[in-house]
């Protein structure tokens, strides 16, 4: 049995039974506890592999496989649990992308990036690049699904910039380095592959699977 296969059979074995003693018990015959008068004995047996039906599974292979299938059943519900976008009505186009790539950009499977122009709550233009990823972590996105609020850059984004006070500010993120002294403009690098994100709407984007979220007012 390669070891494919054997990790199929382990995950079946888990699954199948609650405990490691009700696998033991199911490999135990009644001729088993005819001769051996001892339930305890013959669990024994088995586990040594000396008595049995079917596969020999070691405790600790079983208690470790049967943890971490729980971890990961945990961390899939409450992954589920944390999408604010779940269940909301969205009507608007922005908002419906945002909850499109909720989910993996929450898990880490991908990183976008959310570039918004619109005005805020002193009717100033304001403009900026967000990493979504971090600011999921770091704020609760359920006022803006509910439309309670709308999403703006601020001051501590990865870039911010006030049209009318001419206020300009750029921050790394745990994401992205920000790129601002160069000759191609704005660039942003992804901190896991080092990839090089150009915001220019006329450079090429083809590297870079993730693109932008836009809107803009």
């Amino acid at each position: 049995m390669d070891q494919e296969e054997g990790s199929t059979t382990l995950d079946n074995i888990v699954t199948q039974f609650s405990t490691y003693e009700d696998f033991l018990d199911s490999q135990i015959t009644t001729v088993d506890l005819y001769y051996l008068e001892d339930e305890g004995l013959a669990r024994q047996l088995v586990e040594l592999g000396y008595r049995g039906t079917g596969e020999v599974v070691k405790r600790e292979d079983f208690e470790a496989r049967k943890a971490a299938i729980e971890i990961a059943r945990l961390a899939e519900r409450t992954q589920k649990t944390t999408l604010t976008s779940a269940g909301k009505d969205l009507q608007d186009n922005f908002l419906k992308a945002l909850a499109v790539r909720e989910e993996d950009n929450r898990s880490g499977k991908v990183s976008s990036v959310i570039f918004i122009r619109d005005r805020n709550s002193h009717g100033q233009e304001v403009s900026g690049y967000i990493d979504y990823a971090h600011r999921l972590k770091t704020e609760d996105f359920e006022v803006y699904f509910s439309g309670k609020k709308r999403l703006l850059p601020r001051p501590t984004d990865m870039s911010f910039y006030n049209w009318d006070s001419h206020i300009a500010v750029c921050n790394s993120t745990p994401n992205y380095q920000v790129i601002a002294d160069n000759p191609e403009g704005l660039l942003f690098k992804y901190k896991k592959d080092r990839k090089i994100l150009n915001v220019d709407p006329k450079a090429r984007r083809d590297s870079w699977k993730n693109g932008l979220i836009l809107r803009l007012r």
